[in-house]
C-alpha cells in the first residue's frame, strides 16, 4: 500500500502513520532500528530498493529524505508512506523536500524516528565529507558513505580519515570483506614463511583497492604496490593479491566472480569470489553499530 501526502508537514505525516498503525496497516513491532537515507529525487528509487531488501534481515523503518536538485524552488515537502508489500520487511517513509524546507534536515526526521531504536544513516550517492558533521549525522548511531561514487574517491577517504568518528563507515571498506577473510585464511597457512611485499591489482581509482593495500600494509608490515594491469589490461576495481615470500609467492586472481589461487607448497585452487553489490555492504554494515576499528585503523593509518 502507498499512500501519497503532496504539500504535507512531517506532524501530518507522522499522524498519518499513527492513523495506519491503529488500523493494523503498520507494525513497528519488531523493528530493530530506524534508516535514514538522504538521496537526491534521480537516486530515489535505487535507494529504497536498497533498503528494502536489507530490511529483510535488519527490520527498520526507513526515512528517505530526497531533496530536489534544483536549490531555487519554493518550499514544498511531499511525503510517500509505503506498507506491506510496496515496503519489503520494513515502512518507508519518502520525503521529497524542495527549497528552504532543507534548512533543517533534523526537524524533518526527528519526528519519525522509532522512540528508542538505535539510528543507522546512508547516503547512497552524494556524501558528505564529514558525515558526523552533519544534521543527520549528530542523530545516528552508524553513519555508512560510499567513496566510490565521489569523482575524487582518494581525496575524499583523506576527508573521511581527518573528519573520522567512531561509527562513521564506507562501502568501500566492505566491499573488501571476502578478500580480507579469504587472504587472513590463506596467511595462517604461511605463518612461517618470510613476507617481503605485496601487490594489489586493482584500478587506480578504486577505493577498496587502496583501502585492501593499507589492510595488507597494516598487517603484513612491508611495502604494498598498486598494479593497475593484469596480463596487460586494465582493471576495474580489484583483480587480484601477490604477495612474495622469502620462498614463493602467493597469488589470488579474480576472474569473473571466481578467484584462483596459487601457493607455495600446495595444489592451484578455486573460490568463489563475487563483487559485492550495494546490497551485500549494506546488510553487513546494518549488522553492527559499533566502531568498525579495523576500518579505522587503516584509514586513519592510510590518510592521516
Amino acid at each position: 500500500m502507498i499512500v501519497e501526502m503532496p504539500q504535507t508537514t512531517v506532524s501530518k505525516v507522522g499522524k498519518r502513520i499513527q492513523e495506519l498503525r491503529d488500523k493494523g496497516g503498520v507494525v513497528s513491532l519488531g523493528r530493530v532500528l530506524t534508516l535514514v537515507v538522504e538521496t537526491d529525487f534521480e537516486n530515489l528509487e535505487a535507494a529504497v530498493s536498497c533498503a528494502n531488501g536489507a530490511s529483510r534481515l535488519h527490520p527498520s523503518r526507513i526515512i528517505v529524505l530526497a531533496q530536489s536538485p534544483n536549490g531555487d524552488e519554493g518550499p514544498r515537502l511531499d511525503a510517500e508512506i509505503r506498507v506491506g508489500g510496496d515496503a519489503g520487511a520494513s515502512e518507508v517513509i519518502i520525503l521529497r523536500a524542495k527549497g528552504e524546507v532543507l534548512s533543517n534536515k533534523e526537524s524533518l526526521v526527528t519526528g519519525l524516528l522509532l522512540p528508542d531504536a538505535p539510528v543507522v544513516a546512508w547516503w547512497p550517492s552524494e556524501s558528505p565529507e564529514n558525515p558526523y558533521g552533519t544534521e543527520i549525522g549528530q542523530i545516528a548511531t552508524r553513519r555508512i558513505t560510499d567513496s566510490a561514487n565521489e569523482v575524487r574517491p582518494m581525496d575524499y577517504l583523506q576527508s573521511l580519515a581527518r573528519n573520522y568518528q567512531p561509527g562513521d563507515g564506507d562501502m568501500a571498506w566492505t566491499r573488501i570483506t571476502l578478500w580480507r577473510s579469504q587472504l587472513t585464511a590463506l596467511m595462517d597457512q604461511h605463518q612461517n614463511r618470510k613476507c617481503l611485499s605485496a601487490e594489489v591489482i586493482g584500478a587506480a581509482d578504486s577505493p577498496s583497492a587502496h583501502l585492501l593495500a593499507g589492510w595488507l600494509r597494516l598487517n603484513l608490515g612491508v611495502p604494498v604496490a598498486l598494479a593497475e594491469t593484469l596480463e596487460g589490461e586494465r582493471v576495474t576495481g580489484i583483480a587480484g593479491v601477490r604477495i612474495e615470500f622469502d620462498s614463493g609467492a602467493l597469488e589470488m586472481i579474480r576472474k569473473n566472480q571466481v578467484a584462483y589461487i596459487a601457493q607455495p607448497d600446495a595444489p592451484d585452487s578455486s573460490v568463489l569470489l563475487p563483487p559485492r553489490s550495494d546490497l551485500d555492504s549494506l546488510i553487513e554494515d546494518m549488522r553492527f553499530l559499533g566502531e568498525d576499528r579495523g576500518y579505522a585503523q587503516v584509514l586513519l593509518g592510510e590518510y592521516c
